[in-house]
């Protein structure tokens, strides 16, 4: 009951602190010229958001780039240097964790974006309630944490030695089919099979969301360019790749973007499932081991400035397609 008055208490404060400043503010602004008040009124209202972005996000971003100069920092040994740099360009295991974010690049987001787009159109097919429940078992593991997640599918892929009764859904099922495993299935590195495993769970957990802006967008094409394809003679396959997929690519391109993001920062999933063993380590838990484990904040750091040039394109790609949205409106 403590943290949960606590929590409360932080939220009133928080929301009611925001409305009393704005409030404030604004009572201030209004009392000027007019053309002062036309100048300042907007800061008043972007003001404290650029605050706390400042604070927050780009002072941490400055003070992480600088540190990853530095070695050792707070240690005797502590001086100015590329070696950091060095580590990142040659260091084996942050190349494999390179390679390994560059697969969750590659697979995440089309699979979660061809299976969204698949279940929003064949659910548009169906009944009323069918299609509800379907959309509905799609969308459920958006509410499990990553955490969650991870521990429901370690029950999924957990292996015994052959000849003991196998208590993970996969390995009991090749059992049961008389082709039992001989190796975990998360320790199986023959062409990163356990990594694609880890991938199945975001996949699992970002279909929902791909699936939810997809359906809603599919909604809104125009019947009208489809019952016009119809007569002309397309099929349902050429409707759907010539007349539905064009309307709907900007939606396409922000869902596969917004999930390029979430997946260059993905830590939970091979944190809980295999700590990074068996070469299935990425950034993010590079940066764990570095600045937890090792006490090393200048590798943590240069860690960090190379997962934050790999999200700016990402970044770019997504700002750029909403101003252009926002500009045919």
């Amino acid at each position: 009951m403590g943290n949960l008055a606590s929590g409360l208490i932080a939220i009133v404060l928080g929301v009611g602190g925001a409305l009393v400043l704005f409030w404030a503010l604004n009572t201030v602004v209004e009392r000027l010229p007019k053309k002062q008040e036309e100048l300042f009124k907007p800061y008043v209202f972007i003001g404290p958001s650029l605050i706390v972005v400042g604070v927050f996000l780009l002072y941490p971003s400055i003070v992480t780039i600088i540190d990853s100069f530095r070695t050792r920092i707070g240690t005797a040994d502590e001086r100015w240097t590329l070696a950091n740099y060095e580590y990142l360009l040659t260091n084996s295991a942050l190349r494999d964790a390179f390679i390994n974010n560059l697969l969750w690049i590659i697979f995440v987001p089309a699979a979660s974006v061809a299976i969204g787009l698949l279940v929003a159109v064949l659910s548009d097919r169906l009944k009323p309630t069918w299609e509800k429940v379907s959309k509905s078992m799609i969308f459920m593991p958006m509410a499990v944490s990553f955490v969650g997640a991870s521990t429901i599918w370690l029950f999924i892929y957990t292996w015994r030695v052959p000849g003991q009764d196998q208590i993970g859904l996969l390995p009991a099922i090749a059992q049961a089919m008389g082709n039992p495993m001989d190796t975990p299935i998360l320790q199986n590195t023959t062409l990163r099979l356990n990594s694609f495993s880890l991938m199945v769970v975001m996949v699992w957990l970002q279909a929902g969301f791909a699936m939810v802006l997809l359906s809603a967008a599919i909604k809104n094409v125009p019947e009208d360019t489809i019952e016009a394809a119809r007569i002309d003679g397309a099929t349902e396959i050429q409707i759907f790749w010539r007349v539905t997929v064009p309307q709907i690519r900007s939606t396409i391109v922000v869902v596969t973007t917004t999930i390029l993001i979430l997946v260059l920062k993905i830590f939970d999933i091979p944190r809980v499932m295999t700590n990074g063993n068996f070469n299935t380590d990425v950034i993010a838990n590079v940066y764990f081991d570095q600045f937890f484990t090792a006490r090393d904040q200048g590798r943590a750091s240069v860690v960090v400035v190379a997962l934050i040039l790999l999200t700016l394109p990402f970044m770019y790609i997504n700002i750029k397609r909403f101003r252009e949205q926002e500009a045919m409106r």
